[in-house]
């Protein structure tokens, strides 16, 4: 028979790096889980990710036993190492802080297609491009499917 799910907990954390220090210790200890299990799990599953923010989506049993999702890096972060770039703008409507191609788009959206809620490649492009636009990162070049 499977277990009952109690609730779910979202975390964000460095591939390779979790550790019981908050954010994760306090976050799971609170539920009651075993703090070093989920480390030791995380970390063996993403050393090929080391340093990348990755969610998390920990589905917490009523024996106080746990499962957990790792989800792909989020979008404003690949945004980022495309372009190069430590942050966005402060005014992405107005002062714009770096460019990107539609190649580089056209990769960061298939790597996230999985985690977004589009079924074609030139939706989940639209997505990170507008995620791109309010960062204030053009996106430089014409737009595939336009002629």
């Amino acid at each position: 028979m499977a277990k009952e799910i109690t609730g779910y907990l979202k975390l964000q954390v460095r591939g390779g790096a979790a550790n019981p220090s908050p954010p994760v210790g306090p976050a799971l200890g609170s539920k009651g889980l075993n703090i070093m299990e989920f480390c030791k799990q995380f970390n063996a599953r993403t050393q090929d990710k080391q340093g990348q923010l990755l969610p998390v989506v920990v589905a917490i049993y009523t024996d106080k036993s746990f499962d957990f999702v790792i989800k792909t890096p989020p979008a404003p972060i690949l945004i980022m190492e495309a372009a190069k770039l430590k942050k966005g703008s402060a005014e992405p409507n107005r002062a714009k802080v770096g460019s990107i191609s539609w190649d580089q788009v056209k990769e960061i959206a298939e790597l996230k297609m999985q985690d977004l809620n589009a079924f074609q490649i030139e939706a989940a492009m639209r997505q990170v491009a507008g995620t791109a636009r309010s960062m204030g990162v053009r996106v430089s070049g014409k737009a595939p499917w336009a002629n």
